[in-house]
């Protein structure tokens, strides 16, 4: 059976995601930064004219003083406008990027390795994500910003030759400082946020361990961990503002020089009459223009910034989904099918050629040691993670061509460790492909034992979630009666009654054995899988025996998984696991 392989997304450079027909506004800057850009240049050269007529007497040359009058005021409106625009599009390009990023998340495998920790992960669509999301705009207003030294160099140069070459002459030494400041932003750029994602990965760590840190009775100890990255990340900070702090200072012994140096020739060149006053006027304004680097180093340093925080998103825009089909979920009642199923990560095996026959409405457990591939068999069966080798059919339909809203509907999942979403305890019961009513979560809250507590609370369906003291078990029985209001043909319990009593864990396995769907449950336990139809046993990602739980606690490696011991190889191992 040939691997299967999910289609890997090429990952769009981060500028041309905004730089489309659907995100029009970073055009927009560009094109009103290069109308005040414009505008600025011509300035000078048209003041400078009309001062000379006014010089050299006459009549006023009022159309002159019109034009100088509108282009200021163009500078100034065009200005405006490209701060308006650019913080416009700049946060709309963030709620989509974040959009984007969340959707590829969300849709990736729940075993992607590619996947940060949920710290790491957390600063990269925010913090991160708003500093990409910024590079389109800087780059369009960083192109005008670029223009005004360049163009002011030219005004100089079209407007006196020996004057031009005093200027050209310092140009290099700016070309050095802007390259050395862009460099060493990046760089402290790319480790803040680095460290960054550190301390925001233990912090994270120690807020869901908060519980086991009490207990240890480690608090001091955390949170000198958590803590420790503040140092490098003070002085990753502190690189940065010295970055900025040694190009403005060097900036400002080199360019008050060469403005003394180009106004000294220009001052001469007006001595000696090829210059006259007004363009003397169109020379200093050209030089000023042509000096005033602070612009062009605020929009490097934004755009270093915003180049690294890209270079940490690209891994998340190159996550890919599960492939999926249109084709619609075929009649039946939930039989399920595995043929030649393999499954890789991180170069190793964990699930090894399995094939399985599941009969519509049959309850399977599967069991094993820690480790075998159970969670991963569920997770492969129904849906959530692709095989690398092999297929998984429901109903006879193979998983990856069928609608993905319709295989969600179809296949319901309990979790050991279920996460409520949803304002209520209502909300988060009927949370699903498809929202259930009120009758059906009543339901499943009774059949996972939960209906006496949530009724017991404050305001029963209606308390808010994070406002019910539950328990480790009340908060598992509300994640089976989730899946219990939204059953389909095919219910996974990934190991969903660990934390129930004996008593509520047998009360909600007779409603499980009464259910007409096909249920896989993945248990440590001998008495639930001594109530299924049939017993997956797994061992090292292989079937290791199936059938029903009497006939094979025979065997004493079977009956090992539950009460310990050692781990015998399993016959047959390096041919491949059993049929079942």
């Amino acid at each position: 059976m040939s691997p299967i392989r999910p289609e890997k997304r090429t990952p769009r450079p981060l500028t041309s995601l905004a730089l489309t027909p659907r995100a029009p506004a970073p055009l927009a800057v560009l094109l009103c930064s290069l109308g005040a850009a414009l505008a600025a240049l011509a300035l000078p050269a048209l003041l400078g004219s009309t001062l000379s007529r006014l010089v050299a007497g006459g009549p006023v040359p009022w159309t002159g003083i019109r034009l100088c009058l509108v282009l200021t005021a163009a500078e100034v409106l065009l200005d405006a406008a490209v701060a308006a625009l650019g913080g416009a599009a700049s946060a709309t390009r963030t709620a989509r990027l974040r959009g984007l990023l969340l959707g590829r998340v969300l849709a990736a495998a729940p075993d992607d390795r590619d996947l940060p920790r949920p710290g790491d992960l957390a600063t990269r669509l925010t913090a991160n994500t708003a500093e990409a999301a910024t590079v389109p705009v800087t780059l369009a207003s960083a192109v005008p910003a670029v223009l005004l030294p360049l163009g002011g160099l030219a005004g100089v140069l079209l407007t006196d030759l020996w004057t031009g070459l005093a200027l050209l002459a310092g140009f290099p030494a700016v070309a050095v400082l802007l390259r050395v400041f862009t460099t060493g932003t990046a760089e402290a750029g790319a480790r803040y946020q680095h460290t960054q994602a550190v301390l925001a990965s233990r912090l994270t760590e120690v807020l869901e361990g908060a519980e086991t840190v009490r207990a240890a009775g480690t608090a001091r100890r955390e949170f000198a961990r958590v803590t420790a990255p503040l140092a490098e990340l003070a002085a990753h900070g502190r690189t940065t503002w010295l970055l900025y702090g040694r190009a403005a200072g060097r900036a400002g012994v080199l360019l008050p020089l060469l403005t003394v140096l180009v106004l000294a020739v220009a001052g001469l060149r007006l001595a000696a009459g090829a210059l006259d006053v007004g363009a003397l006027v169109a020379v200093t304004r050209y030089t000023a223009l042509a000096v005033g680097i602070g612009t062009v180093t605020g929009a490097l340093g934004a755009l270093a910034r915003g180049r690294a925080a890209a270079g940490r998103l690209t891994p998340l825009l190159a996550l890919c989904a599960p492939p999926s089909g249109s084709a619609p979920l075929p009649i039946g009642g939930g039989a399920l099918t595995l043929r030649g199923v393999g499954l890789r990560r991180e170069g190793a095996d964990v699930l090894c050629g399995i094939d399985l026959d599941v009969a519509a409405g049959e309850y399977l457990a599967v069991v094993g040691r820690s480790g075998a591939g159970k969670s991963r068999l569920v997770a492969v069966a129904g849906g959530l993670v692709v095989p690398s080798a092999g297929r998984v059919l429901l109903d006879g339909a193979d998983l990856r061509d069928l609608d993905p809203g319709a295989l969600r509907r179809a296949v319901a999942y309990a979790f050991e460790r279920p996460v409520l979403f949803g304002d209520t305890i209502g909300d988060a019961l009927a949370f699903g492909a498809a929202r259930a009513d009120g009758a059906t979560v009543r339901a499943g809250a009774r059949g996972a034992a939960a209906h006496a507590f949530v009724r017991a609370l404050p305001d029963g369906y209606a308390t808010p979630a994070d406002a019910a003291p539950l328990s480790g078990g009340e908060h598992q029985r509300l994640g089976l009666a989730r899946a219990f209001a939204h059953q389909g043909r095919l219910l996974v319990l990934d190991d969903a009654t660990s934390a129930l009593d004996t008593l509520t864990e047998r009360e909600v396995h007779r409603h499980v054995a009464r259910l007409p769907v096909t249920r896989l449950h993945v248990t440590h336990r001998p008495a639930v899988a001594a109530r299924a139809d049939r017993v997956l046993w797994l061992d090292a990602g292989r079937v290791r025996g199936c059938g029903p739980h009497a006939e094979l606690w025979h065997d004493p490696a079977y009956r090992e998984v539950f009460t310990g011991g050692p781990a015998a190889r399993p016959a047959g191992a390096d041919q491949g696991g059993l049929a079942c």
